[in-house]
């Protein structure tokens, strides 16, 4: 059986890609943010508060993740830098870190994606 040699560059690649879809989830929530505001001042109706304090929730949890993962993503590249002066190619370990946050990244794509349908309806709804 042949194994794959995995390669510090291609993590690194995957990184800058995750820390770009991070970067433009910040900025949409900064603009959903935004959103909420506009929909707070237009309504008085005690549901649609309670459906947009929701989202407000939401966009903060959210926004914690983002950082969380941010965070993460950093660790590693300390970690890829500290053994690339010995390999070019990584260990097991790390890689199995990688592809596990791999999932966890799209993992939270899924989430993100569900809760923007979700507030895109109600905005909608209530615009």
């Amino acid at each position: 059986m042949k194994t794959a040699t995995i390669y510090n560059s291609d993590l690194h690649f995957e990184h800058q890609q995750w820390k770009s879809e991070l970067a433009f989830w910040k900025d949409e929530l900064i603009s959903f943010n935004n959103r909420l505001k506009e929909l707070v001042s237009r309504w008085s109706d005690k549901d649609i508060l309670m459906q947009l304090e929701h989202f407000q929730n939401e966009f903060i949890l959210h926004g914690g993740v983002i950082e969380d993962l941010q965070e993460t993503i950093e660790e590693h590249e300390m970690n890829i830098s500290k053994h690339s002066d010995n390999h070019e190619s990584m260990d097991v370990a790390m890689v199995k870190k990688h592809v596990q946050f791999r999932e966890k990244m799209e993992t939270q794509r899924q989430i993100y994606a569900d809760l923007k349908k979700e507030f895109f309806r109600f905005l909608t709804k209530y615009m």
